[in-house]
């Protein structure tokens, strides 16, 4: 296949930016766009028509798209709940799917994505770019070859001041407000679960058995509203459900666990404090910092002069896919991570190789939120986590990596 010729559905700034990622690209045309709001259609039409020269179909119906002749790919941007839903569709006419973050809303939708892939064979891939991160790659690498030693343990989180895009979520007709409204869970696991489970295997020798959550009191966004940092009236009286932070623990069957902190709603810098402990070496992210049992005792009480040393161990262990990408010297949004999680699933499709990030990552990520608000509800009772691949995971060592097809 020379080129793919693709749909997308869901024009908002995520929408847009990944938009702006596709049309750069020489194999990929796009053939039409949708979007509830007819400005946000308008602009991706422009954006098309300004990089390739022709002037896709347009529509306000994701079924529109789908349903338009010559399209093989569908890019699924739009609100998360329903991300499930128009891939179903799509997979169910033979189209494959490039599916944007988010997690679930009920834990049978994540078995209705399953059971469409394995009953109609359609491929879909969850775009979850922070698997492709440099730093989020070097640990790979250095747990692949040993340095870690076992890993034991593994953390990360969504932390990230949402609070002016979710007050002003009507004004700039954004999905999280009513999220936040009516829903308390991990609402966004897969950013830093996505780069764990490829250091633990998840689905690939080993998988998630059990998950508690706990959530703290809903605060944040109360008190930005009455500091007048909102400019919606009715939001003054609302009594948010969303919980400020989201603490949420995963044993896997192999021994490991894995802590998930969802912190949204009150003042913080960014950090997704991607962390793996291992018998032999501890990566924080936070401080960029990788600390190896016995080369660095000196600085066991005190590590601050290790801090950001991850840079030199990058220069030794960058992972071959980053290694690809510095010699194309290509760019391209969060730091190359859109690109390559872009380039990833497109030469998938192209190859007609296994997707880096298959259908049973996908729903297993996705069923973390779901899970989590059962868990909340029950005052953090455990939750199990289904096996979606139904035994399968124990035999598909051979796609541990899983990442990229590096021409």
């Amino acid at each position: 296949m020379h080129s793919i010729k693709a749909g997308v559905v869901g024009l908002g700034g995520r929408g847009i930016g990944l938009l702006k990622q596709l049309v750069k690209m020489k194999d990929v045309d796009i053939l039409a766009v949708c979007d509830l709001y007819d400005d946000r259609v308008q602009q991706g039409v422009d954006i098309v028509k300004k990089a390739k020269g022709n002037v896709p179909f347009s529509t306000n119906s994701y079924n529109d798209v789908i349903n338009f002749d010559g399209i093989n790919v569908l890019f699924i941007f739009c609100s998360w709940e329903d991300h499930i839903k128009v891939a179903i569709e799509a997979m169910e006419k033979g189209i494959v799917v490039g599916l944007e973050v988010g997690g679930a809303y009920c834990v049978e939708d994540c078995w209705a994505l399953v059971d469409t892939y394995e009953k109609t064979g359609t491929p879909i891939m969850m775009l979850e770019n922070c698997c492709y991160g440099k730093y989020e790659l070097m640990v790979l690498n250095m747990v692949r070859q040993g340095l870690f030693g076992d890993v034991v343990h593994c953390s990360g989180g969504y932390q990230h001041d949402l609070r002016k895009e979710i007050a002003y979520g009507k004004e700039n007709r954004h999905y999280r407000l009513n999220n936040y409204i009516n829903r308390n869970c991990e609402n966004y696991p897969t950013h830093e679960l996505g780069p764990i489970s490829k250091v633990l295997n998840i689905n690939r020798g080993n998988r998630m058995l059990s998950l508690t959550s706990t959530s703290s009191s809903a605060l944040g966004l109360k008190q930005y509203i009455k500091d007048g940092k909102a400019s919606n009236p009715e939001l003054k009286d609302v009594e948010f459900k969303q919980g400020d932070i989201v603490t949420t623990v995963i044993k896997c069957e192999n021994g490991e666990t894995i802590t998930l902190t969802l912190d949204t709603t009150l003042p913080r810098s960014y950090s997704r404090s991607f962390t793996v402990r291992g018998t032999k070496a501890m990566y924080q992210e936070d401080n960029n910092m990788l600390f190896e049992d016995g080369r660095f005792v000196l600085y066991e009480f005190y590590g601050r002069p290790l801090w950001n040393n991850g840079r030199k161990y990058a220069r030794k262990y960058a992972h071959p896919i980053w290694k690809w990408y510095k010699k194309k010297g290509v760019r391209g949004g969060h730091g190359g991570m859109d690109y390559l999680v872009l380039r990833a699933f497109i030469e998938a499709v192209k190859n007609g190789t296994h997707m880096p990030i298959d259908v049973y990552d996908t729903a297993s990520w996705m069923v973390i939120t779901p899970l989590s608000e059962l868990s909340i509800q029950q005052g953090s009772a455990p939750q199990q986590i289904p096996d979606f691949t139904r035994g399968k995971y124990l035999n598909r060592l051979d796609k541990a990596e899983g990442l990229f097809n590096i021409d």
